[in-house]
């Protein structure tokens, strides 16, 4: 487990979703770019899945730290790419008591954070209730169907994070392209659905929302920040995950795993490779995403020389140490 992992990702094809992502599948809302169940897609592992793969390796892959504080082999966040051509439900999901409690032992809650990759002009989400709203009016709203008279409606630009804790009621509008990083949970409870018809993929959980909305719940937004040559810089961070962001457009920029916590970096616009001394070099254009193991320590990040594109942006998730917050 001493070299990176590049993974197939899954796709998935709901409603909202836009021609951005796979061009010429449309309308394709989701790519899972690090999910347990995607699997690896060259190398000594080909073919397992992450899943199969942290359950085997545990601490060679996981790291240390993320051992220590999730007690499990199984990989602990999800990264996904979103396309948003229309609303997504309005939604809420549960903590990590509230999932146990609601579906069962082995279920997590799911914490997320969107990174904005680009906005269209007038881009609306939804986070929380609006200022003075209570438990028993939002209730009410919710078995009525009028929760969207009571929603605080943001505007969005390219370069945001928003951090989403569980219990904020949320949705993502259109003309947004979104990076999320979540715990490994695909916990989501529908309040509210646009008046789209129930399917039995679609359902509405009413009584579900009512048990884990919290009417003052917010979304921290980070403001867009211009990252510069060389930068690296944490974007958003909680108990389950750190964000930074990463960008260069000669430099190369030294990173070390320390064997705590993987990292999972994304390219976000341009070309860059990472290059682990002894084991090789690996190349990464826009929307790509690899895993660096845990074991795989020091390695570093440039910008891909042979590209005709100048530099890159890039966004690198990991476990924190909640012991310290770093």
């Amino acid at each position: 487990m001493n070299q990176p992992l590049q993974l197939i990702p899954e796709y998935r094809d709901y409603i909202w979703g836009g021609d951005q992502l796979r061009p010429g599948f449309s309308p394709t809302a989701e790519v899972w770019a690090v999910y347990e169940n995607d699997r690896v897609a060259s190398g000594a592992h080909m073919g397992r899945t992450l899943g199969e793969l942290a359950a085997e390796f545990g601490e060679k892959l996981l790291g240390e730290r993320v051992m220590r504080q999730t007690g499990s082999g199984r990989f602990p966040l999800l990264i996904k790419l979103l396309d948003c051509a229309q609303w997504l439900s309005l939604q809420v999901h549960p903590n990590d008591e509230q999932a146990v409690r609601l579906e069962g032992p082995g279920f997590f809650g799911k914490t997320e954070a969107w990174h904005v990759l680009s906005a269209a002009p007038g881009a609306q989400l939804i986070a929380g209730m609006k200022s003075g709203v209570n438990a028993e009016v939002m209730s009410d709203a919710i078995k009525a169907g009028t929760i969207l008279s009571l929603s605080q409606y943001l505007d969005v630009n390219g370069g945001e994070t928003i951090f989403m804790q569980p219990g904020t009621i949320h949705a993502l509008g259109p003309g947004l392209l979104i990076y999320e990083v979540q715990q490994t949970s695909d916990l989501t409870y529908r309040v509210y659905d646009w008046g789209r018809p129930q399917t039995e993929k679609r359902k509405l959980h009413i009584e579900k929302s009512l048990a884990v909305a919290n009417p003052k719940a917010t979304a921290p937004v980070t403001p867009l920040s211009t990252l510069a040559d060389g930068e690296c810089r944490i974007l958003t961070q909680c108990s389950y995950f750190t964000l930074e962001g990463i960008a260069a457009k000669s430099r190369s920029l030294a990173f070390d795993t320390q064997g705590q916590t993987f990292h999972a970096i994304t390219v976000i616009d341009g070309d860059a490779q990472i290059t682990i001394a002894n084991e090789g070099i690996w190349k990464l254009g826009r929307f790509e995403t690899i895993v660096i193991p845990a074991a795989c320590g020091a390695y570093q990040i440039a910008p891909n020389p042979q590209s005709p594109l100048v530099g890159y942006r890039a966004l690198l998730a990991s476990v924190p140490n909640t012991e310290t917050g770093l």
